[in-house]
């Protein structure tokens, strides 16, 4: 099997228009390493509540492990690592960062403190950061621009996925051998897909699609390749519409992941479930809405881009909106039958963006910064969406005393719809300013 398949200019065009079932294998492949990401990363979640009893932790210090711990390593190697995956074999490059987060996952299982499991969990995020912008980016060489947010939307589904599992199997082995035996099942037998994903194709990066209206190319559309590096920084944070782009999906991220991270500490503490009732309702409508909500959301936002760049942000600035509605039903709500349908929309919403983001990102920089402009919208999504807003929560939590009166978590998560206010202004802005950059030059605005 070659280290890289190459095409000849003149190729381009063709290649733009046909997609090989390889592709459709690679994008399985690249999909399921995503589950895997999610459910090592989600894992924690649905364990908070014995974690919490066994180790005798505030909401804050729960908040840390499941967040901030994580999110320290791969915020800040997200960008050197989105640069190293516009140089290195991406390949190679995803198989080392798995195996490195699935061996320090299955070993939270042997910690016994808080600070061993804040280690573990720091190291699941250093593995975990090497895979977003080196996935993103060979999909984007495999497939079209005209499928771009569809495949985005496929392989982001694995989030919905891989926390779905998270939950379910979570929820399930937590309530029956303990909380630390999840850690093991689930989170050493990642380092088997290693393998399997060493035997990916590494192709020629911007194969797909020619040479124009991206960040990465000179006034005279001719590409610029590696004689950007001096000025990669300046040349991505040029970008008006990629500013509003990152701060308008960190909103959405916050809320969001407040639902991932929040959702079954919620549902235990004032609705009064056990584990194993919240992972088997969580998995499923996290799998069946989210997945469902990711692939429709990739597709749909593929439509309305078709009418104009600024289309995709339009889209989900209207989903941001919707969520809003959603968001105080499940707070102040106490019938069953209408909180799952709730939480079964919540998924979607909630994860309908990360096609279009992806999509967006990779159609404003271009493929030869493919890696860095990932590296940058993963690194401010995740700081306000995971090392910022879950402590806040977490700490508001405690300030209520949510511990005594499990009612006040009600009026803490009301920064969730508060954040998707937020996301939905920032998104339509940026839609706007898409809209009027007809074309982006490397002296453009």
């Amino acid at each position: 099997m070659p280290a890289e398949t190459t095409l000849k200019p003149d190729a381009v065009s063709e290649a733009a228009n046909r997609v090989p079932a390889y592709s459709w294998y690679a994008l399985g492949v690249l999909t399921l390493v995503y589950v895997l990401n999610f459910l090592d990363r989600s894992l924690i979640y649905i364990l908070f509540t014995p974690i919490k009893r066994e180790m005798v932790l505030t909401d804050l210090q729960l908040a840390l492990l499941g967040s901030t711990s994580f999110v320290i390593f791969y915020t800040l190697l997200g960008i050197p690592f989105g640069r190293l995956a516009d140089r290195v074999n991406r390949k190679r490059m995803i198989a080392a960062g798995l195996a490195v987060w699935s061996l320090f996952s299955g070993l939270t299982g042997f910690a016994d403190g808080f600070w061993q499991i804040f280690a573990c969990r720091v190291m699941v995020g250093v593995g975990e950061a090497t895979l977003g912008p080196a996935a993103l980016s060979l999909l984007s060489d495999y497939f079209p621009l005209r499928l771009r947010a569809t495949v985005s939307a496929i392989y982001s589904s694995g989030i919905a996925a891989g926390g779905g599992i998270a939950f379910f199997l979570g929820g399930w082995i937590g309530q029956t051998l303990g909380w630390r035996w999840a850690f093991y099942l689930l989170g050493f037998p990642g380092l088997l897909l290693c393998l399997l994903v060493l035997g990916l194709r590494e192709v020629q990066r911007g194969r797909t699609e020619a040479p124009t209206n991206t960040l990465a190319h000179d006034a005279t559309n001719k590409p610029t390749g590696d004689d950007v590096t001096a000025s990669d920084w300046r040349i991505i944070f040029r970008s008006v519409p990629l500013r509003f782009h990152c701060l308008g999906y960190a909103f959405f991220a916050l809320a969001a992941n407040s639902l991932t991270i929040w959702g079954p500490a919620f549902f235990t503490r004032v609705h009064g479930m056990d584990i194993a009732t919240i992972g088997f309702m969580a998995g499923t409508l996290s799998i069946v809405g989210g997945v469902t909500g990711t692939i429709l959301g990739g597709y749909v936002a593929d439509r309305f881009r078709s009418r104009g760049r600024g289309g995709r942000m339009l889209f989900t600035a209207c989903g941001a909106l919707a969520a809003i509605p959603l968001w105080l039903i499940l707070l102040f709500n106490n019938t069953p039958a209408l909180l799952v349908i709730t939480v079964l929309f919540m998924y979607g919403i909630a994860l309908m963006w990360l096609g279009p983001a992806a999509a967006d990102v990779h159609d404003i920089v271009g493929p030869q910064l493919r890696g860095l402009g990932i590296g940058v919208y993963f690194f401010t999504v995740n700081v306000i969406g995971y090392g910022i807003g879950p402590p806040i929560m977490g700490k508001v939590n405690d300030l209520l005393g949510v511990t005594i009166d499990p009612q006040q978590m009600r009026y803490s998560l009301l920064i969730a719809p508060l954040a998707c206010l937020f996301s939905a202004l920032l998104l339509l802005m940026g839609s706007r300013k898409l809209e009027a950059e007809k074309t982006i030059s490397r002296g453009g605005g």
